[in-house]
């Protein structure tokens, strides 16, 4: 795939994604291209900025690391939608917006890790999290972290909100200390005993292994895929949508483009250990050492529709307290 692109002034990209994972993606699009990028990166608040510059707004891309926070900007009307061919058969309907507001850009798993010393590989169902088994066991991050919503979301949409419910307060009572910390805090916890089981995103599981002060950590336990036996497991997204005051359309939609096609889907998969969205691009060869898992193969926009419902529940059962 070529990508021809106008002259024209720099692209701007507001980027809820790291510096180090975006920006050589970005260098290669402009090497194409020769169209610039600038990028304002931050942790938060993105929605709001968007929102308050209005139709004066920079912002041609934004790019986010969770589909909470894309949700977010549909919710806002923030965004535009963007219809390419080329966008379509990059991404699997499944992992795009059926309005083509919105797009995955890499996918994770939701796993559930387990202390290789005190409990062993597990074949898990993420309705056992709520089991007697697991009384006093479990870690995780707040409820209310986009990764937790999005899987409390994926349960409202398979099993009803009464069950999920019911549920969230079982996940509850079997926690081993208050919501806390990172994804990769609930590791270390593992390797430091306070915990038997925990909630994280596949990636991080790598991105430990990669790192001399952490590697430590992964090793004390096995990456579990829930329900393999049945659903399958559950699918968070990166993403990425066109704003909606975008000064720069045609080319903001030539970086979209680029960013389903095979080099770009390549580099996020070697520098941040996720899945590709694109089908016939391979994960890294660390994220493949680790098997084949079956995927929940209930379209992403299905948490769209329950996320409010998933927020609601976590208030109500008072998860994090």
């Amino acid at each position: 795939m070529t990508f021809s692109a106008t002259a024209a002034d720099p692209l701007t990209v507001y980027s809820y994604r790291q510096a180090f994972l975006v920006e050589p993606i970005l260098e290669k699009f402009t090497e194409q291209t020769g169209v610039g990028v600038n990028v304002v990166f931050a942790k938060d608040g993105i929605a709001e900025r968007i929102a308050r510059e209005g139709r004066l707004s920079p912002a041609d891309v934004v790019l986010t690391s969770d589909f909470s926070r894309l949700m977010e900007l549909v919710e806002k009307e923030l965004v535009s939608p963007v219809n390419s061919s080329a966008i379509d058969e990059n991404i699997p309907a499944q992992y795009r917006s059926p309005n083509h507001d919105w797009f995955a850009l890499t996918m994770r798993v939701r796993n559930v890790y387990s202390s290789k010393e005190r409990t062993g590989k597990i074949d898990i169902d993420y309705q056992d999290l709520a089991s007697e088994q697991y009384k006093g066991k479990i870690c995780t991050r707040s409820g209310k972290h986009p990764y937790n919503v999005a899987l409390v979301a994926s349960m409202i949409a398979h099993d009803g909100e009464a069950s999920t419910k019911a549920w969230l307060e079982g996940v509850k009572a079997n926690l081993a200390r208050k919501p806390q910390g990172n994804d990769r805090a609930q590791v270390l916890a593992i390797k430091e005993g306070l915990c038997d089981i925990a909630i994280g995103n596949s990636y991080y599981y790598g991105k430990m292994m990669m790192d001399k002060n952490q590697k430590s950590w992964a090793e004390a336990v096995y990456i579990n895929f829930p329900n393999q036996q049945n659903r399958g497991a559950h699918i968070n997204v990166s993403g990425m949508a066109l704003a909606k005051h975008s000064p720069n359309k045609d080319n903001a939609i030539k970086l979209m483009e680029f960013l389903t096609s095979n080099v770009a889907q390549g580099m996020y998969a070697e520098v941040n250990m996720e899945y590709p969205v694109k089908a016939d691009v391979a994960p890294s060869e660390l994220v493949a050492s680790w098997g084949d898992f079956k995927a929940d193969s209930l379209p992403i926009y299905k948490l769209a529709e329950n996320h409010q419902a998933a927020i609601k529940l976590l208030d109500e059962v008072k998860f994090d307290l």
